[in-house]
């Protein structure tokens, strides 16, 4: 095995930690937000039930779409998709956090960005040298 395809098999690895790491973040916080609320320590979960559902809706979907299309190695362009989706979701969240005055909040949301940012540039960069 050469340096390189040592690298790259070291590279895939990294980003299936990353990948998962969303995945499970996600599914979890999603069904926290769907099915359990009540338990969920943000003061903003009491304040707008609807919008809990909706986020609990959208974490789930992006914890499955980070991870389902690699998996199945079926139009995996949506992996990257869905890590842009969560860049723009942890905006987003970023954003409402710190109109409610909780930017103390928001480094969680920060990492999960930069996570995510990880997962879009090390996918296309695998796809654009022909792996998946």
């Amino acid at each position: 095995m050469t340096t390189e395809q040592k690298t790259s098999k070291v590279f895939n690895i990294i980003l299936w930690i990353a990948q998962g790491f969303l995945a499970l973040t996600f599914v979890w916080a999603g069904f926290m937000k769907i099915f359990n609320p009540e338990d969920l320590p943000f003061t903003w979960v009491k304040d707008n039930a609807n919008l809990v559902l909706f986020t609990g809706v959208i974490d789930l979907l992006a914890g499955i779409g980070i991870v389902l299309p690699t998996i199945l190695h079926v139009k995996t362009k949506l992996t990257i998709f869905a890590a842009y989706g969560i860049i723009a979701l942890m905006i987003s969240a970023s954003i409402f956090h710190i109109s409610r005055d909780e930017a103390k909040d928001i480094g969680f949301n920060i990492l999960m960005l930069l996570v995510a940012v990880f997962v879009a540039w090390g996918r296309q960069k695998k796809q654009h040298n022909g792996h998946v």
